[in-house]
């Protein structure tokens, strides 16, 4: 006889362990055990326990490679889920052999594991193992199935339609998360039928939920999601959040006006990657000398500062042409504005020009600091109006997580779990399907937000992200290459860039070493057919097939692996972060960052006023729907898991378990040196600090 000593681990979410009986079989390289029960005197599988058993064979099983777990009906009791963290086994000979699982057990079913060791399909060669793993792409590719979103934009994840229950009883009455008066905040339906394995944990939902509906009820009883009218003073929008005060908050609705924010925004902001050096001023913004030499300081002129690489330049053609939408029975507008900055001897960035229209012209003026004061200031609001969209539509809706989404599935339909490149990649897709699938409906509907709340409606942001994905090009998701590329390698002040950089440096030396263990050369990674497949995929779905992204479609050598694993890491974590966690800061002072203008862009000079400026800006209706969702969605919800933090016990090799290590200190450095230099900032930047960087977009 031979005596296996198994533990089984179960989760700590609420609800996690079930009443179903769990039966075992081991599959061993010398045969394969009988199916037994495990079950011992008291409750079994309860949340958070680890529970041990004896398991008897006739013989040794030889190596362990298989094990399955099998979820049965249990006497009287109903069917309840189960969430299996792993299972471990101590063989006969003191070796131990760890299952992860780390996944729901949904309905009476059987759930095959394979051994934790990392293996691509070259190291291995028993057809039981090879037949495993090609079953299980089979059954995840069967489950999880694309579906075209919007055409023109990444596809995401197939959910089945919704179905009102068979029976339900008339005298309860169900909430749907509407609140009269206000857009549908919590639509329920979107993610009912999303499987298990997607969804938030129980901490993370109520996290999420009751921060928003007490908020959203709160804007209800004071008025504001009735009122649309417009704010009668600039103080009064201090009122939507009288009790969010941050150090950066605070300054931005004190110094919002000023042009040293202004450009400062642009380089440590919540979409730091817009500006770009100018060489020459381009001929649709027809610029002179003499219109900024006022601003340039003694001694210099337009054209010595262009030659000293001193002039930037913020181009918002994107936008042009867009269709708006209207708004409480109001018609909006929106432009396309280029902005002209000037790193000035103090090393601030200051915007010296702005133009409201892609075409020069009598109607079109040239908007200069000397301007009067509310012409300024509303030609720089035009500009932020600009930066809304392009941040929320492109940076951060596109850029992270629709794009994100996509290479989620990808993982999940082309990658066995016992992948290396699974291991590697699935705790930068946790919950990313179950906060789009959200988004989804409280954003991107008929009826959502982007149709209540912003000048462009659905049909203008999706044709603004489908512009964006036509240009996208891979070497522009390559932080590096972007940085030269713009020409801001060497801008003084730009803490994005500096954080940017040592996170990147530290995670492209992690993927490095997880991926040179499993890939000793070139050939092992292009004669990974997975791994190829999975390629295919994201460039398919994601990238819409377009050759021109320059997004490979096949990987023929190791660095080129390294290269394409850190990107997608780093969309789903860091360059998140950097555009997510200061929404709300930035934002909550609104002319900061508006959603929407109620008049047209100027065509004169000198017609401005504080009416006028108050009349333009969005509605206290407006402003409150947006600052709710902003609210809700800048505020990583409970149940985190930092960057570089990986709970569950994916890798079990030695090497890939020191390299984990090796990041997080690398992290923890960089955290500290970042907490170090801000100490010494009038405004801190932290939204790259990795302690507060996600390992996936989950918010």
């Amino acid at each position: 006889m031979a005596t296996y000593k198994v533990k089984v681990a179960t989760g700590d979410d609420f609800l996690s362990g079930t009443m179903d009986s769990i039966s075992l079989t081991i599959v061993g390289t010398e045969g394969e055990s009988h199916k037994q029960r495990l079950n011992h005197f008291g409750r079994d599988f309860a949340t958070g326990a680890v529970d041990e058993y004896t398991v008897q064979c006739q013989q040794d099983l030889g190596e362990l490679i298989i094990i399955r777990l099998h979820k049965e009906r249990y006497s009287f009791f109903p069917k309840n889920p189960w969430y299996c963290n792993y299972v471990q086994i101590c063989a006969p000979n003191g070796r131990i052999y760890h299952f992860p699982a780390y996944q729901w057990m949904d309905g009476y079913e059987t759930l095959a594991l394979r051994e934790a060791t990392g293996k691509t399909t070259a190291d291995d060669c028993l057809p039981i193992l090879l037949e495993h793993r090609r079953e299980e792409i089979r059954a995840k590719q069967d489950f999880y199935r694309w579906r075209v979103f919007v055409p023109g934009l990444p596809n995401y994840v197939h959910i089945p339609s919704y179905r009102p229950p068979a029976r339900r009883n008339p005298n309860r009455p169900e909430w749907n998360g509407y609140i009269p008066g206000f857009p549908i905040l919590i639509n329920f339906k979107a993610t009912r039928f999303l499987d298990l394995n997607l969804r938030y944990s129980f901490i993370k939902t109520a996290s999420f939920f009751f921060r928003l509906g007490p908020m959203a009820l709160r804007f209800k009883l004071r008025g504001f999601v009735d009122c649309k009218r417009s704010w009668k003073r600039l103080k009064d929008i201090k009122k939507v959040f009288p009790a969010y005060k941050t150090t950066i908050s605070e300054y931005v609705a004190e110094h919002w006006a000023e042009d040293s924010f202004f450009g400062y925004q642009y380089l440590n902001g919540i979409n730091p990657s817009v500006i770009r050096r100018c060489t020459r001023i381009p001929d649709k913004f027809p610029v002179t000398d003499d219109m900024v030499a006022p601003f340039l300081g003694e001694g210099t002129c337009l054209q010595a500062e262009l030659e000293k690489g001193n002039i930037y330049l913020a181009d918002y053609r994107i936008l042009e042409g867009i269709p708006t939408v209207e708004l409480n029975g109001q018609k909006q507008h929106q432009c396309a504005p280029l902005c002209l900055l000037h790193l000035n001897s103090e090393g601030n960035l200051m915007p010296i020009a702005i133009q409201l229209s892609q075409t020069p012209g009598p109607n079109c003026p040239i908007f200069l600091p000397n301007d009067s004061e509310w012409d300024w200031l509303l030609a720089k609001t035009w500009v932020r109006n600009a930066e809304f969209y392009y941040h929320e539509a492109i940076a951060h809706l596109l850029g992270s997580h629709l794009i994100g989404e996509a290479f989620c599935l990808a993982v999940l339909r082309q990658l066995p779990m016992c992948h290396p490149l699974y291991k590697l990649l699935v705790p930068h897709t946790r919950y990313t399907i179950q906060i789009n699938s959200i988004g989804r409906a409280i954003l991107l509907n008929e009826g959502g937000l982007t149709a209540r709340a912003t000048s462009l409606g659905l049909k203008g942001i999706a044709e603004l992200m489908a512009r964006y994905l036509s240009e996208m090009t891979y070497e522009s998701c390559y932080p590096p290459n972007d940085f030269v590329e713009r020409g801001v390698q060497d801008l003084p002040g730009y803490y994005y860039r500096d954080d940017c950089l040592a996170v990147w440096d530290a995670l492209e030396r992690y993927v490095t070493e997880i991926i040179t263990y499993y890939y000793p050369c070139d050939a092992a990674v292009e004669g990974d057919p997975e791994l190829q497949c999975w390629v295919q995929e994201i460039f398919k779905e994601c990238l819409l097939g377009r050759e021109s992204s320059g997004f490979p479609t096949c990987l023929r050598t190791v660095p080129e692996l390294i290269r394409y694993v850190a990107i997608i890491i780093f969309i789903c974590s860091a360059k998140h972060a950097a555009v997510n966690t200061g929404q709300l800061e930035f934002t909550s002072w609104m002319p900061n960052f508006p959603s929407s203008m109620r008049n047209p862009p100027m065509q004169a000079k000198g017609l401005s006023t504080q009416e006028t400026f108050l009349d333009t800006l969005p509605d206290v209706k407006t402003t409150c729907i947006i600052l709710l969702v902003l609210w809700t969605l800048s505020r990583e919800p409970d149940d985190r898991r930092p960057l570089g933090y990986f709970s569950d016990i994916h890798f079990v090799e030695d090497v890939p378990r020191r390299s984990m290590e090796t990041f997080r200190q690398r992290l923890a450095q960089i955290s500290h040196n970042i907490r170090q230099r801000n100490k010494c900032l009038p405004i801190p930047y932290y939204y790259l600090d990795p302690v507060l960087i996600e390992n996936s977009i989950s918010i």
